[in-house]
């Protein structure tokens, strides 16, 4: 894996293997640098309907293993499961160090490393993690069968999940701060009609109580005021995503809510280097808008890479 690249991609998702679909294909020597398995957040999510090309519903993981065969097809490499111990971004030739031994150049970076699930950051939450607490219907879902389950949330990803985490669980109760969800209506509307699901509207959690596992939920009725303490065998959270910047912190300036701000072409402040996905400012966030994302980044890569030969 070690030696000299045109095109460093640091992330697998929608963004950067589309990044390295375009950067492959304009033969650049491209190599895509993941801490996992491909697909970033689309191989967790059960089901993608609004994907353009899939009249039916695809598996989440399905559509992430095409990107990355397109990718690999085409020539780019995919480095999976590997860990980034050291960089420099700031210098004309761009170099990293992996898992403490491999060294590799590249002339022009793509960052494409997404974002992370929301914490709530309340009492029992870093406790619970892991035994009871999970922010990954399809990594998790199955262990939940025939169980008594709590969702946080009432977005897309949180009515989604509540959806699928119903062929496991009992029952699906739904604990949400608004009168309404704020998903999609089609979704919301089929979440509704389920009779596995409850909602419990205009409710916060406070707490996460157990001993060695997760066996209640503290939640406040925002109206009244009135807490209460709902025995349950699970919860799942859906609050919203951070963007993993941690590698450009201190490099390139953030929003206030640490998203990476860039020019049109997906430009940093910093010569050769480029972001693409969930973590650039914008206002949308959906697999397209990364999948256009990284088109971008990688066209203007290409650009810059024949400017500064």
């Amino acid at each position: 894996m070690a030696g000299q690249f045109d095109l460093v991609i640091v992330g697998a998702g929608p963004a950067g293997l589309t990044a390295a679909i375009y950067g492959a294909r304009a033969r650049l020597r491209t190599i895509v640098l993941d801490e996992g398995m491909p697909g970033g957040q689309v191989k967790t999510t059960h089901k993608v309907s609004n994907y353009p090309g899939f009249p039916e519903d695809v598996k989440g993981a399905e559509l992430a293993g095409l990107f990355a065969k397109q990718a690999e097809r085409f020539g780019a490499r995919i480095a999976r499961a590997v860990e980034i111990t050291k960089m420099d971004l700031a210098s004309r030739e761009k170099r990293f160090v992996l898992d403490e031994d491999e060294e590799i150049t590249g002339r022009a970076v793509i960052v494409a490393t997404g974002a992370k699930p929301r914490a709530l950051g309340i009492p029992g939450e870093d406790t619970f993690r892991g035994r009871g607490i999970s922010y990954c219907a399809t990594c998790d879902g199955a262990y939940f069968e025939g169980k008594d389950i709590h969702v946080i949330g009432g977005g897309n990803s949180a009515v989604e999940e509540s959806l699928f985490l119903t062929q496991f669980a009992r029952s699906v109760t739904i604990i949400h701060q608004f009168d309404e969800f704020q998903a999609e209506p089609a979704t919301a509307k089929e979440a509704l009609e389920n009779p596995k699901i409850k909602v419990m509207w205009s409710h916060e959690p406070r707490a996460f109580l157990g001993e060695t596992t997760l066996q209640k939920l503290r939640v406040e009725n925002l109206k009244t005021k009135q807490t209460s303490e709902l025995p349950t065998d699970g919860v799942f959270v859906f609050v919203g995503m951070v963007p993993r910047t941690e590698l450009l912190k201190g490099l390139v300036p953030l929003d206030r809510w640490g998203c990476v701000e860039t020019d049109d072409s997906m430009q940093t402040s910093v010569p050769g280097l480029f972001v693409a996905g969930d973590i650039r400012a914008k206002m949308f966030r959906q697999i397209t808008t990364a999948v256009a994302d990284g088109t971008i980044a990688a066209l203007a890569a290409q650009k810059y890479l024949r400017e500064t030969r």
